[in-house]
């Protein structure tokens, strides 16, 4: 019995070794005080995380990328709710081809994806658009935050409810001040998810990016394709760093349970 354990232990710190070792690698990169990608190195150096700073394409793409996560997922959400509260409520006909065309994009290949809206943008002529791009995002994301949404919406005891609209609520206020709050973990936890997403797209956004809403995923692509430093490197660390803070920080307030899975 304890052998069995030994070899448990043993074989989840290697599956976690596997998974951890390429952004070990990466972080370890970033330090390097030469210029170009060495490891290991001669020394240790913060020159790569001041190059950011000064890498004017860089910074601007990571601009873009927020906004284009932030609208974009909030757009997301306010269609998922919605929706969520729809496909869990009631019972009609074409319920299930519905939810499954909204969650269609998860089983379209991104660039499918990518080829279908160019096609569409330089057939209508509305190229070069940050509105569209979230738009394309918005189509691309929305399955994730649906999915946490239907999450917490399901079995939702409308009791509550109910009583609210019995006390002479309306629908608007009781659904303010009774179901969103007890939906709001699966709403947090799809926006959040929905908000990754937006910001981590390469794929598609290669094909409906222009210059002018080029996002920090596809200025990174670029960088590879153009130079050998170790730029995009000191890049990802920042990125990594960032999305650590950001999950101890809503492991503290919330609880990552309650976001990731969508239950109160």
């Amino acid at each position: 019995m304890r052998k069995n354990g030994f070899f448990s232990l043993l074989y989840h710190s290697l599956f976690i070794l596997f998974i951890v070792a390429p952004l070990v690698v990466v972080v370890a990169v970033s330090f390097t005080d030469k210029g170009y990608i060495s490891l290991p190195t001669d020394g240790l150096s913060l020159r790569w995380f001041r190059a950011i700073l000064g890498a004017g394409d860089i910074m601007n793409a990571l601009w873009v990328s927020l906004w284009l996560g932030l609208a974009s997922a909030t757009v997301a959400v306010m269609l998922a709710v919605p929706g969520a509260l729809a496909l869990t409520r009631y019972q009609f006909p074409g319920r299930g081809a519905l939810m499954g065309f909204f969650l269609s994009p998860l089983m379209i290949p991104h660039v499918v994806l990518g080829v279908a809206f160019l096609r569409f943008f330089t057939t209508a002529g509305v190229t070069g658009s940050f509105f569209w791009l979230a738009m394309t995002h918005v189509v691309v994301i929305l399955p994730y935050a649906l999915r946490l949404t239907l999450s917490a919406a399901t079995g939702l005891d409308r009791d509550a409810e109910r009583a609210a609209l019995s006390l002479g609520a309306s629908r608007f206020t009781a659904f303010r001040r009774v179901v969103l709050p007890l939906i709001l973990p699966g709403v947090t936890g799809g926006w959040l998810l929905a908000f990754i997403q937006s910001f981590d797209e390469l794929t598609m956004t290669l094909f409906v990016a222009t210059p002018g809403t080029t996002t920090l995923p596809v200025a990174m692509y670029n960088q590879i394709a153009q130079s050998i430093d170790p730029l995009v490197a000191s890049v990802s660390t920042v990125l990594i760093i960032g999305t650590l803070v950001v999950m101890v920080v809503l492991d503290r307030i919330v609880g990552l349970d309650r976001v990731l899975i969508g239950k109160g």
